[in-house]
């Protein structure tokens, strides 16, 4: 968990420390335009006219328009808007690695404990959910290790630590439900701040001008986008999350049920 979030903060470093570069880079190169342009205004007015032969503008790219954009929506909000989308696939990416490495095959391990508990008994079994990963194998070693206290404390046992094991397979996934809905709202607190700005540049200059109000609209306008597409990329991943909780947990339902009846024929024998 330590390191995938030390990644993400990492390359979200990377990611501010490399805008204002470009910003930079890209505000230079205009400038270097504008003064160029003007020389050749001075020396060869003539050369106006070829201005129809000129070569188009290179287009940029969509990474360069991401950062671009970025800038235009002001650092303060849509900086705090990449901080959720970090810290928000920070524990997704967490959850999706545990819950895979959680996932076991739960028909192979009930046919194993059945197969120990007749070649070996109750300790081969319980060797083996011992080595077995999983939470399917722990509830299972937990029931077999109550096995001489009777069935009812095995299932007891058994229900008790499933909900333990449900515990753990849901941790963090409501600070990823925050996540999701902390980005939209952030976005559109960006939209209002943007709208009174633009209010406010209006009744400053004492006239409605396009050029004072466009700033203002455009920063409330790209903070909404950006938070709307980070609220839907964290919620991808959490339906995704869900849904692999649920299957999990319908496995070791499934699996529990199955244990007490292994349990209860071989005591019968």
């Amino acid at each position: 968990m330590k390191r995938v979030f030390t990644i993400l903060a990492i390359a979200g470093l990377l990611f501010f420390s490399a805008t204002p570069a470009v910003y930079a880079q890209d505000e230079t190169t205009t400038n270097q335009v504008a003064d160029s342009t003007k020389t050749d205004e001075t020396v060869a007015p003539a050369d106006v006219q070829t201005t129809d032969n000129a070569t188009p503008a290179e287009e940029k790219t969509f990474h360069q328009v991401l950062k671009q954009k970025f800038i235009e929506g002001g650092p303060g909000f849509m900086g705090i808007v990449l901080l959720t989308l970090i810290f928000g696939l920070a524990i997704a990416i967490e959850r999706i690695i545990y819950l895979n490495m959680a996932s076991t095959n739960t028909r192979k391990l009930v046919q194993g404990v059945e197969d120990a508990l007749k070649s070996g008994g109750v300790e081969e079994a319980k060797e083996l959910c011992r080595n077995t990963k999983g939470p399917v194998a722990s509830i299972f070693y937990q029931g077999l290790d109550r096995m001489d206290e009777g069935i009812d404390n095995v299932e007891k046992a058994v229900v008790g630590y499933g909900g333990v094991q449900m515990g753990l397979l849901e941790k963090n996934i409501a600070w990823l439900s925050l996540f999701i809905a902390l980005a939209p709202m952030l976005g559109f607190l960006g939209t209002v701040i943007g709208m009174i700005g633009a209010f406010d540049a209006i009744e400053a200059a004492g006239d409605i001008s396009p050029s004072l109000v466009a700033a203002g609209i455009k920063v409330a306008l790209l903070t909404t986008v950006f938070g709307l597409i980070v609220a839907m990329i964290l919620q991808i991943f959490y339906n995704y999350i869900i849904s692999k909780i649920d299957s999990i947990v319908n496995n070791m339902e499934d699996a529990s049920i199955t244990l007490i009846d292994v349990l209860i024929r071989n005591k019968n024998k």
